[in-house]
């Protein structure tokens, strides 16, 4: 639970998991292109060499390249198998102090960002989203670039009202931000230090 790793007087804003169906789903269609067109290939090359007749002859090779050569396709098929299982660890949290994401397969993995990282925030609704109800707000921290562009790298995935979840991160985003750099009303008349709340 997310609630066990908060810090003193940290204070939750927003709090959410995935909607189960388009999560899987999402999953489950993201390599799906292109492992299908992968299979056909290998599919074709594989049937050409049983119609020769050398497959047996030639199995001692053949069967380990495929095996290899077909990783695409089982990385998609793991992706599907395991949906469901990375959807029970997948939680998300936006308090006064970071971004808490959580996730992981069998064990979990927690991703802190904290507000003075973030460059933008942005929301997608793809047409699956939009089918099932469900948006993804990705985060664009500082400091981490390709090819001249910020590259987004965590995100709270398929989430339901995307556009509230997107309002209330742009708020706090830019509330703290401007806060840092110009001290305004959202610090309580007396400024503790660290102790300081986000009264927004």
């Amino acid at each position: 639970k997310i609630e066990e790793i908060l810090m003193p007087n940290e204070q939750i804003l927003w709090s959410g998991k995935p909607k189960k169906n388009a999560f899987v789903i999402n999953q489950s269609i993201a390599m799906m292109p292109i492992a299908l067109i992968w299979l056909l290939i290998d599919g074709g090359f594989i049937a050409a060499i049983i119609a020769t007749g050398e497959f047996l002859a030639i199995s001692w090779f053949i069967i380990p390249f495929f095996a290899l050569h077909l990783l695409p396709v089982w990385i998609w098929l793991s992706n599907v198998l395991t949906a469901g299982a990375r959807w029970k660890n997948t939680e998300y949290a936006i308090t006064d102090k970071r971004i808490i994401i959580r996730g992981g397969l069998v064990g979990y993995d927690i991703k802190s960002i904290y507000y003075t990282e973030i460059s933008n925030v942005s929301l997608r609704v793809g047409f699956v989203d939009k089918m099932l109800g469900v948006g993804d707000v990705h985060i664009f921290e500082n400091g981490i670039i390709s090819n001249g562009k910020n590259v987004l790298l965590p995100a709270i995935l398929d989430v339901e009202n995307p556009e509230e979840v997107f309002k209330k991160l742009q708020k706090i985003v830019i509330d703290i931000q401007t806060d840092i750099h110009y001290p305004n009303d959202l610090r309580p008349g007396e400024n503790h230090g660290y102790n300081t709340t986000y009264n927004g």
